[in-house]
């Protein structure tokens, strides 16, 4: 275990108002090369080893306090879906121990715990019995189960006739609505369609409002940053590090697409930073120092663009490259000025530049805005997947440009750009830099907008002529 690794945010294992406490815990697998030398284990008493050991997970230390929403990220096969396994109960550690603070749930296979012949009405019954209630009980919620699925005339056919996204929303709609203090959640929420998963989360977050704990896995980076204030990232059954979710995010996320000769490095100089843990997101600063208070009128008449030194990403991670470095990030005026402090609905380009180590193929660039809690607002490509520049040459150096009129309420945000290239068939990065640049969009006093994004609402006032006349 890392030292100071532990999910409250002083860095404290031990910590008493945990929910969930996991203490060194590790799995191991015995992997037996022939079938019979599982007889002769057997036969010789333990005297000799006729397997190897395969650790699933290596001493995993981590606390989960009441109330919070963390997330799990790692590469496949890296242990997260034993790890929940393991904190469900569904599965024994070889080592450590987990202790878990009032009723869990949990939906860790798609459909688990369900019979393939009995109907969804019966489904919804024999889960809520294993999972402690009383008929009486489960009738009170049916009506909130069955609306929650929303799987129609389906809910009276075997189980075994489903999609496999009516299955899961079912099986979501099941456990969610279970009276519970901690909710773990693998990857099945993946398999239902977008406005499906929406309401999940929606009802995730409003659990968690109340006062419930949720862990869960998901390869979906944006969703972790959205909605959890800390992430744990797990590679090869190993806990590299616990914090900040766009961090932990952003760091998985360059782990993930980095050369294989480059990983162990990459994971290396994150157990070294593992200090970063102890920082309380509610008072994390973003930028190397607070920039000045732009709070003067942005009237379009007066405002004039700025560039304050500053507004830097202090966060600011490139990945591995893979023959194209990128370098030079900036925002200008379409002037030609360098600026960081805009003003909403004017056009700015950013700008950088791309230096290529090797010769490429059909290679596209990219950009992209992120909110200060990571949210992706939006992008662009310079091309559509395939369409790319045919050929570019080793030492070649190209200047990116994407123009972009930033239709946002006040605020700092976030840039990111990208090189792509592809490879036997498959796009790649050859590098990508995120938190790249950042800018500041001034308040406006005459707006009347409210949320992230300006859509220019135009609004009014009628009378009603048949209110009035009442």
């Amino acid at each position: 275990m890392n030292e100071g690794v532990s999910s409250n945010l002083n860095g404290n294992v031990n910590d008493n108002s945990a929910v969930i406490r996991v203490e060194n815990v590790g799995k191991s697998y015995n992997i037996y090369e022939k079938p019979q030398d599982r007889l002769k284990q057997l036969l010789s008493m333990g005297r000799k080893k006729y397997f190897k050991e395969f650790w699933a997970l290596k001493d995993i230390s981590f606390n989960v306090v009441k109330g919070e929403m963390v997330g799990i990220v790692g590469r496949n096969g890296s242990g997260k879906s034993t790890l929940l396994q393991i904190v469900a109960g569904t599965l024994m550690p070889s080592s450590g121990s987990v202790w878990v603070s009032g009723r869990i749930t949990a939906l860790l296979e798609l459909g688990s715990g369900f019979n393939p012949d009995f109907t969804g009405r019966e489904n919804i019954y024999m889960n809520g019995a294993i999972l402690g209630l009383q008929k009486e009980e489960i009738d009170d919620l049916y009506n909130d189960i069955v609306n929650f699925a929303d799987i129609g005339e389906f809910i009276d056919r075997p189980i075994k006739t489903y999609s496999s996204g009516m299955a899961v929303r079912l099986a979501f709609a099941v456990q969610v609505m279970v009276p519970k203090e901690v909710l773990i959640v693998d990857e099945a929420l993946a398999v239902g369609d977008e406005l499906f998963q929406r309401k999940c989360y929606a009802k995730m977050e409003e659990f968690r409002r109340q006062g419930g704990t949720v862990l869960f896995v998901s390869h979906a980076g944006g969703t972790v940053v959205e909605l959890c204030e800390r992430a744990i990232l797990v590679d090869d059954g190993e806990l590299l590090m616990i914090g900040e979710s766009k961090r932990v995010v952003n760091l998985y996320q360059k782990l993930l697409y980095a050369p294989v000769e480059k990983k162990e490095q990459i994971k290396h100089d994150i157990r070294k930073n593992v200090n970063y843990l102890g920082q309380n997101p509610q008072n994390r600063n973003y930028l190397q120092h607070s920039p000045n208070n732009y709070s003067r009128s942005s009237h379009l008449v007066d405002f004039v663009e700025e560039y304050d030194p500053g507004l830097i990403p202090k966060n600011t991670i490139l990945y591995e490259s893979r023959g194209a470095d990128i370098y030079n990030p900036e925002i200008v005026t379409v002037e030609g000025k360098k600026v960081n402090i805009l003003h909403k609905g004017r056009k700015y380009i950013w700008r950088y530049r791309v230096r290529f180590t090797k010769n490429c193929s059909n290679v596209r660039f990219g950009m992209l805005i992120k909110t200060v809690s990571g949210l992706e607002l939006g992008g662009a490509a310079t091309a559509k997947l395939g369409n790319g520049i045919p050929f570019v040459e080793q030492g070649k150096e190209l200047v990116i440009e994407f123009a972009f009129i930033p239709k946002l309420s006040a605020g700092v945000y976030f840039l990111n750009g990208g090189v792509l290239e592809t490879e036997n068939g498959e796009e790649v990065y050859l590098n990508r830099g995120i938190e790249l640049g950042a800018f500041r969009i001034v308040i406006d006093e005459h707006s009347t907008s409210t949320g992230i994004v300006d859509f220019d609402i135009s609004s009014g006032v009628i009378e009603s002529k048949e209110a009035s006349s009442l």
